[in-house]
C-alpha cells in the first residue's frame, strides 16, 4: 500500500525480472491479473494496484472533477514506487489510464501495452459516429438504469463488452462487488468521454506500444482499438475466441502476447537525466 496525503492507492508486488505494472478494469482490483500473472512463472517482477474507488485506492475524483490525470497521477506514483523503468499494461479503463501516462511523459516507461481501452472519443474525431453511437446508447441507458435505481444496472455495461449472459454468468460475488462499485464506474465513463487526446498527441508515443482486442468482442471495441494502434504505431493483436475479459478467460494467450512484446522492448533507450528526475520525484 502506498499511503498518501490525498488517500492511500493499492500497491502490490511479486516475483523477479522486469518490472511490469498491471493495472486492472473497473469493478475489479490488481487481483484481477492472477492468471496472468501464474502464466509467467517468476519471470517478471509484477506490480498490481487498482484504480481509483476500487479496492484499497481511494477515490480522488468528485462529479464536477472527473478529469483522467486523477487517474495518470495514482499511476505515476506507483511507477514512481517500483523505482525502475517499467513495462506498463492496463487492461479496459486501466488501459485508459495507462495510455494518459504514457501521454504526459512524466515516469520512465519501456513500454506500453492496452488491452481494449475504452477510448470512445478517438471514434468520434475519426468520425465513425456508427460505433460512437454504440457506446453513447449503452451508457445512455446504463446511467438512466442507475439513476432510476435499477440495482443491476451495470449489467447493461458488462454485457456491452463480454456479450449476453456475461453478467448472469459470473461468480455471485463478482456481481456483488461490480453492483457495489457502479457509481465509482459511472465516473470512469465521466473520465473517459472526457479523455480526447488528439491523433498528433498519439503519434508522439515513442515507447513499443501494443494494443490488444478480442476476436469476439464488440465491434465498436474493437474498431476503437484498431484505430488506437493505428495512431499510436502500436502493434496490434487480436485474441482468438476472446472478448472484452480475456485477462481471465484467455490468460495463457494474453501473458504469452505481453512477455514477447517485452522481450522485444527489453533494450531500453537510456534517458538517465529524465530517470534522475523522476525516482528523485519518488524519493521526496
Amino acid at each position: 500500500m502506498i499511503e498518501d496525503r490525498r488517500g492511500n492507492i493499492d500497491y502490490d508486488e511479486s516475483g523477479q525480472g522486469p518490472t511490469i505494472v498491471l493495472v486492472p478494469g473497473s469493478c475489479s482490483t490488481g487481483a484481477a491479473w492472477r492468471p496472468v500473472i501464474s502464466q509467467w512463472q517468476n519471470r517478471f517482477r509484477c506490480v498490481t494496484t487498482s484504480l481509483l474507488g476500487y479496492g484499497g485506492t481511494a477515490e480522488r475524483r468528485t462529479l464536477v472533477d472527473t478529469d483522467i490525470r486523477h487517474e495518470a497521477e495514482i499511476l505515476e506514483l506507483v511507477i514512481r514506487r517500483a523505482a525502475c523503468p517499467v513495462h506498463l499494461v492496463g487492461h479496459s479503463f486501466g488501459g485508459l489510464g495507462a495510455l494518459a501516462v504514457a501521454l504526459r511523459n512524466r515516469v520512465p516507461l519501456l513500454s506500453l501495452a492496452i488491452l481494449e481501452a475504452p477510448a470512445p472519443e478517438i471514434l468520434r474525431q475519426m468520425e465513425e459516429y456508427a460505433q460512437y453511437r454504440s457506446f453513447r446508447e449503452m451508457t445512455d441507458i446504463y446511467f438512466s438504469l442507475f439513476q432510476a435505481g435499477d440495482r443491476n444496472a451495470i449489467q447493461q455495461m458488462i454485457d456491452f463488452y463480454g456479450g449476453a449472459g456475461t453478467f448472469a454468468g459470473w461468480p455471485q460475488r463478482v456481481r456483488d462487488y461490480a453492483i457495489e462499485t457502479t457509481a465509482t464506474n459511472i465516473l470512469d465513463w465521466a473520465s473517459g468521454y472526457g479523455f480526447r487526446p488528439t491523433r498528433p498527441s498519439l503519434t508522439k508515443i515513442d515507447i513499443p506500444a501494443l494494443v490488444l482486442w478480442g476476436e469476439n468482442s464488440h465491434p465498436a471495441v474493437q474498431r476503437t482499438n484498431q484505430l488506437l494502434a493505428q495512431c499510436t504505431r502500436a502493434s496490434a493483436v487480436t485474441i482468438g475466441g476472446a472478448a472484452h475479459f480475456m485477462i481471465s478467460t484467455h490468460p495463457e494467450e494474453v501473458a504469452r502476447t505481453l512477455e514477447q512484446h517485452a522481450s522485444v522492448a527489453a533494450q531500453p533507450r537510456p534517458r538517465p537525466s529524465a530517470w534522475r528526475r523522476h525516482f528523485a520525484d519518488a524519493r521526496g
